[in-house]
Formats: structure tokens, C-alpha cells, sequence
């Protein structure tokens, strides 16, 4: 977590509030230095925080965000 904070350009703590969502509504470009240090997609966030209503759609953003921080 402390490599991919610092490799964002965020403090560790700002990231740990972001993700356990006491930033209720972090900074567009915190969130983009973020998905673009864990070669994630900003699509895949979106997706994940807004699936699709179709069935068998699912966004696949925040599992996969948070095993990347996580490592």
C-alpha cells in the first residue's frame, strides 16, 4: 500500500481512508494517479461502482483494485 501511495503521489493514509471509504468523495485526479499506478482502468472503477442492470454484467474494478493495493 505504501509503494502504491507514494508512487500516486498520496499519503498511505489518504489511500487508506479512500479505501475504506471515509473519503466519501475523493479528487477525480487522486483517483486517476491511483488506477494508473495499479494499471487499472477508470472504466473498471466505473463499472464497479455503477454494474450494469443487465444480467450476467458485472464491473470487475474493485476486487481487482483492492488486491493490487493490497500486494
Amino acid at each position: 500500500m505504501l509503494d502504491v501511495a507514494l508512487a500516486a503521489g498520496v499519503s498511505p493514509e489518504t489511500l487508506r481512508k479512500i479505501e475504506s471509504g471515509r473519503v466519501a468523495t475523493p479528487a477525480f485526479s487522486t483517483i486517476a494517479a491511483i488506477t494508473d499506478v495499479l494499471g487499472i482502468s477508470l472504466d473498471a472503477v466505473w463499472l464497479e461502482i455503477n454494474p450494469p442492470e443487465r444480467a450476467g454484467e458485472s464491473g470487475q474494478g474493485a476486487p481487482e483494485l483492492r488486491a493490487k493495493i493490497a500486494s
